[in-house]
């Protein structure tokens, strides 16, 4: 049966290396071999291996080192020790350091080759679950939007529908819910993709200044006015141009926008002439328009011209499938961009996530994410590397000093990795109250490893 995995034996004996070569390349693997660690790493710069075998005791850079700058370069590659020096010690540090199993000398090739069959199948495995998991990014991602919701993955399609038209788009949603992610997906979806998307924020600017950043101007047509300015619109010719919390413009500014739609042309400020523009506009609010244009606010026919298509984004609360991947999602960026090897989240941390009401929606949980990055010391975001003011609000909330207690505990056995004799002596309780308690709050100590 053909082999697809390539392996690398790495030992200063030559008939070490050649035994294992040639009782490797007999059963139909592809055997590359070194006489050095240096030499090792020399080859793993021009290629790469899926296993290695790695005698320990070898002149200069010994086998865990040389197995450790291997996995630095390629973290799947499987590493096998080979040792003269067995014992209970070399074996366990090998494989706290790494190593898959380790071989002892004088060997016999089928023991060898067991290893080997054994380290192919958990390869097999390895790419299996890498495959599986690109699958189900690739499942859940959209345009830089990541969701598993049904909520979410029916705006997904939506956008899909939408994107090839030249519609005016509507989006609705909460502050934090990723409104102009949203814009940018339809943009990247439609026939603009390659025209300018320009997004605006209309409660950035001074009501004075709006039109100006919209239409542009003519000099001298204000105070301050020292040249002739293109406005966004005209930026956006051929393109997009998305503008957020729409719901603050004034009546002056909606009448302007509301032309500039019907007739696809704009004016600038202090000049007659009417400029052509194709621009397809998006618009985002988090208010309701139609309330707005029930109390006078907002006009209705402005209104109804932004909303010939309307996408409501839902709150985080409301889908909380997202939670997870979008964290996952947001845990590798902030790891990467930092330098920190931190590939996970403690239990708790998962469970706080997964019951908190996220009031400043997936923004907020960025900020949230970010912040575990930036103070964690170790491979896991824990609670205490939560920022405070999103954790204690939570039990202020509950105004209970039962759920003070609980959360409080519930700390202390996070930090002790659950261990019930340090927990119970840091909170001052016996070993039989503590598991009361827990047995009270239906927690068990398994759920609490990091």
């Amino acid at each position: 049966m053909k082999k697809k995995n390539e392996i690398l034996v790495v030992d200063d004996e030559d008939i070490v290396r050649e035994s294992l070569h040639d009782w490797l390349d007999g059963v139909g693997y592809d055997v590359t071999v070194a006489a050095s660690a240096e030499e090792a790493l020399e080859i793993l710069k021009k290629k790469k291996f899926n296993i290695m075998l790695a005698d320990l005791v070898m002149p200069g850079m010994n086998g865990i080192e040389l197995m450790k700058e291997a996995k630095r370069m390629y973290p799947t590659l499987a590493a096998v020790i080979i040792t003269a020096h067995a014992t209970i010690q070399t074996a366990t540090t090998a494989i706290r350091e790494g190593a898959f199993d380790y071989i002892e000398k004088p060997f016999c090739p089928e023991k060898v080759e067991l290893i080997i069959e054994k380290l192919v199948e958990h390869q097999d495995l390895i790419e299996e679950n890498i495959s599986l998991r690109q699958q189900i990014k690739e499942k859940f991602r959209f345009e830089g939007i990541i969701a598993k919701s049904s909520k979410m993955l029916k705006i997904f399609e939506l956008i899909k529908t939408i994107a090839p038209t030249n519609a005016t788009v509507l989006i609705a949603g909460e502050t934090g819910t990723g409104k102009e992610i949203v814009a940018r997906a339809i943009h990247h979806q439609s026939k603009r993709r390659s025209k300018p998307f320009i997004a605006t924020s209309c409660a950035a600017l001074a009501e004075s200044l709006l039109e100006s950043e919209l239409f542009g101007h003519e000099k001298g047509s204000f105070t301050g006015a020292v040249e002739r300015k293109k406005g966004k619109f005209e930026a956006a010719d051929k393109g997009t141009l998305f503008l957020d919390e729409i719901g603050e413009i004034n009546t002056n500014t909606q009448i302007h926008l509301l032309r500039s739609l019907e007739e696809r042309k704009i004016t600038r400020i202090g000049s007659n002439e009417e400029i052509p523009v194709d621009v397809r506009v998006i618009t985002a609010t988090n208010k309701d328009l139609r309330n707005m244009v029930l109390e006078g606010k907002f006009r209705e026919d402005l209104y109804y011209r932004l909303k010939v298509v309307t996408i409501n984004i839902p709150p985080l609360k409301e889908r909380r499938e997202d939670i997870l991947p979008l964290a996952e999602h947001f845990l590798k960026r902030y790891a990467d961009e930092n330098g920190k090897d931190i590939v996970k989240f403690s239990s708790g941390v998962i469970e706080f996530m997964l019951n908190y009401s996220w009031p400043g929606n997936v923004r907020e949980l960025e900020n949230m994410v970010e912040h575990g990055v930036i103070l964690s010391k170790s491979s896991a975001i824990t609670m205490a590397e939560l920022p405070q003011d999103i954790i204690h609000p939570t039990i202020q909330k509950e105004k209970t000093i039962e759920a003070i207690t609980k959360h409080h505990i519930l700390n202390v056995l996070e930090e002790t990795k659950g261990n019930i004799s340090k927990a119970s002596n840091i909170l001052g309780i016996r070993r039989m109250t503590l598991y009361n308690k827990l047995k009270k709050y239906n927690v068990t100590v398994n759920n609490l490893d990091g």
